[in-house]
């Protein structure tokens, strides 16, 4: 999901503002961002044999120039049994990511998640094509 490394923010840009430059090197942003792509693609739905990078529940993710990651990430559906141990999942995947100062998860069904947010990845391994 190449364009979906546009989701990777600088999280001290004020919302309706224009990015700005930020702290941190563009080559390590390049690094981290590539490693929490990596570090997302661990963390798998237990009930789909996909990750959830590539099923589409990772809608944001916001690096602070103190290397604060947050992430805006949702689930399939708001009743799914994993509801209280996929965001511990990913938090603690992204923590592995060296340069990370910190990792907040904050989960989210706005907007709700659906199928058309899959990778054609995903897709393949779902023989839903």
């Amino acid at each position: 999901m190449a364009e979906d490394a546009n989701m990777i923010e600088n999280a001290d840009t004020m919302p309706g503002e224009a990015p700005r430059a930020s702290a941190i090197p563009q080559e390590e942003i390049d690094q981290i961002t590539d490693d929490i792509i990596a570090a997302l693609k661990t963390v798998y739905d237990p009930e789909i044999p996909v990750d959830v990078y590539e099923l589409g529940l990772i809608y944001k993710v916001d690096i602070s120039d103190d290397r604060d990651v947050v992430i805006d990430m949702t689930l399939t559906a708001p009743g799914c049994p994993v509801a209280g141990t996929m965001p511990v999942m990913v938090e603690d995947a992204v923590r592995t990511v060296e340069g990370i100062a910190d990792v907040r998860v904050n989960m989210t069904f706005d907007p709700p998640w659906d199928p058309s947010r899959m990778s054609d990845e995903a897709r393949v391994a779902l023989n839903m094509f």
